[in-house]
């Protein structure tokens, strides 16, 4: 099948961006034809919190990618659909993560499936952001009429959704594994390549941070842990909320020579020596749908401690693979406490690598091909 995605993809960095490259992949290597629209212009940099959209690593050279897609240029938006129209793939996929993009990706998906041939299928990481502004529903509402069928990576995306359509063709898959970060290497080469100490141990909070993703909770949570003179807590991702709270958090809590801030962008060739440091993820938000941190850890075969919100628990089978927990630090702590108290990462390993067999990119393109085939 002849197949274009609209969306993030490289020179621009991020989840999304591994996410669309790494599906893309997955087609090509099932013989179909298949090739990534990405934006010229992603977020006007007044929008943007970081420090850089951009990677700064080189271009991956086995997917066609093409930089076209300008989000606040209605003239633009014409342009692509009338392009994407008279190139007429059998389907067209759109990641669709937040409502500032709907009326860019609304109206290229509507001008390109008035050839009467392309379906338009949107992967919904969110319909409702965790950080909502006005006018977010009727941007999404906008943006869902455009689309012909919908993959939700959670059921509270896909209770979500039903907000907006109850009609249309809706399928529910998880978020593939991130396996694109390379393998994991031995804690003795990360340690010394993140300059750490490879006879402590490490909790990782990795990605991204905002607000709703819980850090002080965790912060709070690492003063609680009993009797573990060697535990660190690693903290690796750039501040996308205000960092002074945090940081004077930090310097309150006693423990300074304990936490340690990587506070950056982590690129993507970086990602396998977190990982490789850490024995347990913790991921404390306070509202989820679902994350790429938790199936980075499943690759990397992490145990994780997540917070029962949004759809963390639909994956993380507790007592499993790692615990799910209330969202308190009290029960982050206690949980974190358990796992080293009873030696659990063994019998957590094994049932990750069970666990990880269900979270497969050909999985998810099966997914929308039956959905396309639906239409």
């Amino acid at each position: 099948m002849k197949i274009s995605l609209l969306g993030t993809a490289y020179p621009f960095r991020g989840g999304l961006a591994a996410y669309n490259e790494r599906l893309i992949k997955e087609f090509l290597n099932e013989g179909h034809e298949a090739k990534i629209e990405t934006f010229t212009l992603q977020y006007p940099s007044f929008l943007f919190p970081g420090k850089t959209q951009m990677a700064d690593w080189e271009a991956p050279t086995d997917i066609e990618i093409q930089q076209s897609v300008n989000s606040v240029n209605p003239l633009n938006w014409i342009k692509i659909g009338r392009k994407i129209k008279k190139d007429r793939p059998d389907i067209l996929i759109i990641k669709y993560w937040l409502p500032f993009m709907a009326p860019c990706f609304g109206t290229i998906a509507r001008i390109a499936k008035s050839n009467k041939h392309t379906k338009v299928i949107a992967i919904l990481d969110n319909i409702i952001p965790h950080e909502p502004r006005i006018g977010d529903r009727q941007f999404s509402k906008y943006f869902v009429g455009a689309i012909d069928a919908f993959v939700a990576m959670s059921q509270s995306v896909l209770d979500d959704l039903t907000l907006f359509d109850r009609k249309k063709p809706i399928a529910l898959n998880p978020h593939p594994l991130f396996d694109n970060f390379g393998s994991s290497v031995p804690k003795q080469e990360a340690t010394q390549y993140l300059k750490l100490d490879s006879n402590k141990k490490y909790l990782l909070f990795f990605g991204l941070i905002r607000d709703y993703k819980g850090l002080d909770w965790l912060i709070e949570a690492f003063q609680k842990i009993q009797n573990k003179p060697e535990l660190n807590l690693l903290i690796a991702g750039e501040f996308y909320s205000n960092p002074e709270p945090y940081l004077k958090q930090i310097e309150e809590s006693g423990l300074k020579d304990k936490i340690i801030l990587h506070q950056k962008f982590i690129p993507d060739p970086e990602v396998k020596y977190y990982f490789s440091v850490a024995d347990l993820v913790v991921q404390p938000y306070k509202t989820a749908t679902q994350s790429g941190v938790t199936q980075i850890a499943y690759h990397f075969e992490k145990p994780m401690v997540v917070t029962n919100v949004g759809g963390l628990a639909e994956i993380i089978p507790d007592g499993r693979v790692g615990f799910v927990v209330d969202t308190k630090p009290q029960a982050i702590a206690e949980a974190i406490d358990a796992f080293y108290d009873k030696n659990l990462q063994e019998p957590f390993h094994s049932s990750i690598l069970a666990e990880k067999e269900k979270y497969s990119w050909s999985g998810m393109t099966k997914t929308i091909l039956d959905l396309y085939h639906q239409l």
